[in-house]
């Protein structure tokens, strides 16, 4: 492999070490790792396929997936039994030893039964509307909030009230309030509340956080990092889906980029203190529309053959995004050509004549308590989605694009290389976002089990901090001025 490649895509943190040698510097890496070696995946390092890419001093161990619950599973109730409730869930099927599914809610019958049968839940414990769960005593451990954006809030104030920890879907809430609102029921009734920012658990990020806290780069000083969603990716759900409105959901900053304000937040590791944006809806709005458009895909476009968002191409073609169409046959191009061309199907319209308010770029500059500086871009129109990150530090810089990362030395020239196809790993097979959706269950549960919220990498607060960055992006999207964070 040519190392000269340079890589792409995630973020870094600060740590006040000087520089060190490569074997002192393996050894304080090393005393990282075996702070948390009784949570790891028993083997061999070099074990994991990639291995032979990644150099020793970045050889950090893969943490497991099965989670250490004392030898009681818990059990758990699904609020939301949609694509992000049934990730989640299936970790039960992986380790049913760890987590038992013992009641859901979702108001579509299908989703419910679904997920009923699969799990052979108790027809007493499948409810409609999530407020029909909390009517009943508390029977379980812990809830997961996985309903859409605007119906965050309700269900994880009332599961807070009545005990129940919460794995809580991003983002948080609808507004800055609604967020410290959660944290601080989390504090009144002592609840552990994990938030799904599924990257940060991922063996990728955790490789990359590590590097930089044992000292790898010098202390930070800066990160640009981006988030490309992909031009498909963003019709789907940004234009026509279900994020397509501010309003009734949230920001894009938040529904699509929380997850990157929290990850520049936890590798940085002070409070942000002033954040500025700009961005806007450029292209997906009417007056771009081509001649003769109609207002569906499927009503004869003279233009469907060449638009990279056609509905035909994406659903029926390509068969991305098909989730949300609740298919008997997801092969089946004339089901999916059905769904698309009903009238009252959202996904088949054409994008310049949807009701859409999402911006499509969106920039950002962030400066933290210590003088660290990060600045992050969302962009649609790319070809390609994950995150791209560069970060600088006083003796050292790292590249990454979230599967891979390089950490150059300034004084040696040397280029140290992490690479571990975490799909190869037989554990995380299918874990998705790069191993952390499971990881992330495995975390809580632990969390939930031994009632220690330090055993997820980030607690409520930090959590709400970052929602709370993200509020005030936005707030400086619309103002155009520099807006402070506290």
């Amino acid at each position: 492999m040519d190392r000269k490649d340079f890589l792409k895509s995630l973020g870094a943190l600060t740590v006040g070490a000087t520089f060190i040698g490569s074997e002192q510097r393996l050894k304080a890496v090393e005393r990282a790792v075996s702070s948390s070696s009784d949570k790891y995946a028993e083997g061999p390092a070099d074990a994991v396929s990639g291995a032979s890419e990644t150099d020793p001093e970045l050889d950090f161990a893969v943490k497991g997936l099965r989670a250490d619950v004392n030898g009681k599973p818990i059990r758990a109730i699904i609020v939301g039994a949609g694509s992000r409730g049934r990730t989640y869930a299936s970790y039960a099927k992986r380790y049913p030893e760890c987590l038992q599914i013992v009641g859901v809610s979702d108001i579509r019958e299908s989703r419910k039964d679904s997920m009923g049968d699969k799990f052979g839940i108790d027809e007493e414990h499948r409810f409609g509307d999530w407020s029909e769960v909390f009517k009943v005593p508390k029977f379980a451990d812990a809830v997961f909030v996985t309903t859409p954006d605007d119906l965050h809030y309700g269900p994880c104030m009332k599961a807070l009230e009545m005990g129940y920890d919460v794995l809580l879907e991003k983002p948080v809430a609808q507004s800055e309030k609604e967020c410290k609102d959660i944290r601080d029921q989390a504090h009144k009734y002592g609840g552990i509340v994990a938030v799904c920012h599924v990257l940060r658990y991922s063996p990728y990020f955790r490789a990359l956080y590590q590097a930089i806290h044992s000292g790898m780069i010098g202390k930070l000083i800066s990160i640009q990092h981006m988030e490309p969603i992909e031009c498909r990716h963003m019709a789907h759900s940004y234009v026509r889906g279900n994020w397509r409105d501010s309003k009734k959901t949230t920001p894009i900053i938040l529904a699509k980029s929380c997850h990157d304000l929290d990850i520049l937040r936890w590798i940085v590791g002070k409070p942000c203190k002033t954040i500025v944006a700009d961005g806007s809806l450029t292209w997906f709005k009417a007056e771009n529309a081509p001649e003769g458009a109609p207002l569906r895909c499927t009503d004869g476009c003279p233009h469907e053959a060449s638009c990279p968002y056609s509905a035909i191409d994406i659903y029926v073609k390509r068969k991305q995004h098909l989730g949300v169409f609740d298919l008997k046959n997801s092969r089946d191009e004339a089901e999916i050509m059905g769904k698309i061309s009903d009238p009252n199907n959202e996904w088949g319209r054409c994008v310049y004549h949807c009701d859409n308010d999402q911006p499509d770029h969106f920039v950002s500059e962030m400066v933290f308590e210590d003088g660290t500086t990060a600045s992050f871009s969302m962009e649609a129109f790319t070809p390609f989605g994950g995150r791209r990150t560069r970060v600088m530090g006083t003796t050292g810089y790292i590249e990454g694009d979230g599967k891979k990362f390089t950490l150059y030395e300034f004084r040696s020239n040397r280029k140290l290389v992490w690479h571990k196809d975490v799909s190869d790993i037989p554990e995380y097979k299918g874990a998705g976002h790069g191993g952390g959706d499971m990881a992330l269950v495995c975390d809580f549960l632990e969390a939930v089990a031994h009632k220690d919220e330090s055993m997820l990498t980030s607690n409520i607060d930090a959590s709400i901090e970052s929602h709370v960055m993200g509020f005030r992006a936005e707030k400086s999207r619309l103002s155009r001025k520099k807006v402070k964070v506290d």
